[in-house]
């Protein structure tokens, strides 16, 4: 257990933070031959929206995949809270944590993908009790009214005992960020959350994000919504084939981009 403990603080103390929420140091990511990130560096402080932008193949998603180890680094560092996710490193290698060390990482990092995944056996309020109950092994009386509040906030507290194949996608969407909120985590991702919806809906699941991030929730968001990222971002990530190529102000990186990869993409989406 001593060791254990040395080797815990030994991550710690090797983490760069330096009062960010997420470091990332030269993450790359390989499937087979294929290289989809390149050496990926950044920092997201603590309550900062950090939003990620880019082509379609850039490696945004499988980024944001990395930063709760859903996909496993090929290569460099990455750090959620001061922790090393996925890894223990002792006297400079890393070794792989077990599943239930790398689960409980994950339980302080809530993500939304493109599409729900939401439970269809289970209602709106069973989906949005069930990980802090089996999880957390949260009393489900108190599951439950956190549940409420949660639905309260994102609008769909008359939605409790309504199945998920009953909702808009708009509102399976909410669904799913008040799931993830249900874990009192302290690093949301959202992985292109409109992408999938009908314009009319995107608006309703832009406004439980806007309410969020006026919250101080820390948050990485890819996506597609330029005027989301330049009215709520506090930073703007540009990639491309990998690697980042530009980063800034939201206001600055849309107006006047420094590079002309990004003028090119800007120039074909606003």
């Amino acid at each position: 257990m001593a060791e254990e403990n040395r080797e815990h603080e030994d991550v710690n103390a090797n983490d760069g933070t330096d009062g960010a929420l997420v470091v990332a140091e030269n993450v790359h990511k390989s499937f087979g031959r294929l290289e989809v990130l390149k050496g990926i560096d950044l920092e997201v402080r603590r309550g900062e929206v950090m939003c990620i932008i880019g082509p379609s193949g850039s490696g945004k998603s499988t980024f944001l995949r990395c930063v709760n180890h859903l996909e496993k680094l090929s290569a460099g560092r990455l750090w959620v809270n001061g922790e090393l996710m996925g890894y223990r490193q002792k006297r400079g290698k890393l070794y792989e944590l077990r599943d239930s060390e790398i689960s409980a990482q994950r339980s302080d990092i809530g993500m939304v993908f493109q599409r729900f995944n939401l439970f269809p056996h289970l209602t709106v309020l069973g989906n949005v009790i069930e990980a802090p109950t089996q999880v957390k092994r949260v009393p489900k009386a108190e599951a439950t009214e956190l549940a409420m509040s949660l639905l309260e906030r994102v609008g769909l507290p008359d939605k409790a005992n309504t199945y998920p194949e009953q909702l808009s996608g708009g509102q399976q969407q909410r669904v799913a960020i008040a799931r993830a909120l249900a874990m009192e985590p302290s690093l949301m991702l959202f992985d292109e959350p409109t992408s999938a919806l009908d314009p009319e809906l995107v608006g309703e699941v832009l406004d439980v994000m806007r309410d969020l991030a006026r919250a101080g929730m820390t948050m990485m968001v890819v996506t597609h919504e330029m005027g989301f990222a330049r009215e709520v971002g506090d930073s703007l990530v540009f990639m491309d084939d990998g690697v980042v190529v530009e980063s800034g102000v939201p206001s600055e990186v849309l107006s006047d981009p420094r590079h002309e990869r990004t003028r090119a993409f800007l120039s074909k989406v606003l």
